[in-house]
C-alpha cells in the first residue's frame, strides 16, 4: 500500500512556511492533485503552477494537467512549490514576519534547509564547491599565463574528441565576457577561420579554427600528428 503513496512536503510562493509530511495517492491526476493543494495553500488549481524539488534543486514543472503524479520521478521527502499569485481571499492582510521572528519559525523553509542540510544550508558541501571554484580559477589563471601565441595544446570539450592544435590568440572576444583561447587544430575539427562574428583574430583555413575557454584547455609538448593518407584505404 505505501508504495502507492508518496510523501512529500508542501511549500507556496505566498508564504515561506512549509506544510510538512502530506501524503498523496500516486494515481491521482495532477489537475486532482491541485485541488488537494487548494486546502493547504489556499491558493487556486485554476491558477497554480506546482514545481517539485528534491532540496532546493527544481527536478521538473507539474504543468499537465491530465498527468498522473506517480508518472513523475517524485520520491518520498521531495517538496511541492505551489506557484500562485491569485488568493481565495484578497481581501486578507499581507502577514509579515521580522526577520528575526521568520529566523525562529520551526516551519519555514529556511528551517527545513537548515535542519536537512541542503543547499546553502550544507556548510560542508558549500565549503568544498568554494575549494573547487578556487582550484579552478587557479588552474584557469596557470593556462591564460602559459598559453603563449605558438605553443602547443590539447583541447578536451565536453561531447567532442581530444584535439591537438597550436595557440594563436590569446584574449578578449568582441561582445562576450572572459578570455578566450584561439586554437589552430591540426585537423579540420575546429567551427571556424580564425574569425568570429565578422572579427578576425587570427588566420587560419575554414574549420581549423576555434576559440576556447581556458578550462578546457591543456599546454605542453603536444607534437603535430602526421597524416599520411598513402596508409588509408
Amino acid at each position: 500500500m505505501s508504495s502507492s503513496f508518496v510523501v512529500v512536503n508542501v511549500s507556496n510562493s505566498q508564504n515561506d512556511t512549509v506544510s510538512f509530511e502530506r501524503k498523496f495517492p500516486k494515481n491521482i491526476t495532477i489537475i486532482e492533485l491541485k485541488y488537494k493543494l487548494e486546502v493547504i495553500t489556499g491558493g487556486s488549481a485554476g491558477t497554480m503552477q506546482i514545481e517539485l524539488f528534491d532540496g532546493d534543486q527544481l527536478v521538473k514543472i507539474l504543468n499537465d494537467n491530465n498527468s498522473i503524479l506517480g508518472s513523475f520521478d517524485i520520491k518520498d521527502g521531495m517538496r511541492l512549490h505551489v506557484v500562485d499569485n491569485i488568493l481565495f481571499d484578497q481581501n486578507v492582510p499581507k502577514f509579515e514576519l521580522t526577520q528575526d521572528q521568520y529566523d525562529k519559525r520551526s516551519d519555514s523553509l529556511k528551517s527545513f534547509l537548515t535542519r536537512n542540510k541542503l543547499g546553502k544550508y550544507n556548510e560542508e558541501e558549500m565549503k568544498k564547491l568554494e575549494n573547487e571554484k578556487v582550484k579552478q580559477s587557479e588552474k584557469e589563471a596557470r593556462t591564460i599565463n602559459a598559453a603563449e601565441v605558438g605553443v602547443r595544446c590539447k583541447v578536451s570539450s565536453k561531447g567532442k574528441p581530444t584535439r591537438f592544435g597550436t595557440v594563436m590568440y590569446n584574449g578578449p572576444l568582441e561582445g562576450k565576457k572572459g578570455i578566450f583561447i584561439g586554437v589552430k587544430f591540426d585537423e579540420p575539427l575546429g567551427n571556424n577561420d580564425g574569425s568570429i562574428d565578422g572579427k578576425r583574430y587570427f588566420e587560419c583555413c575554414n574549420k581549423y579554427g576555434s576559440f576556447v575557454s581556458p578550462n578546457f584547455i591543456e599546454i605542453g609538448d603536444f607534437p603535430p600528428e602526421e597524416f599520411n593518407i598513402d596508409d588509408e584505404l
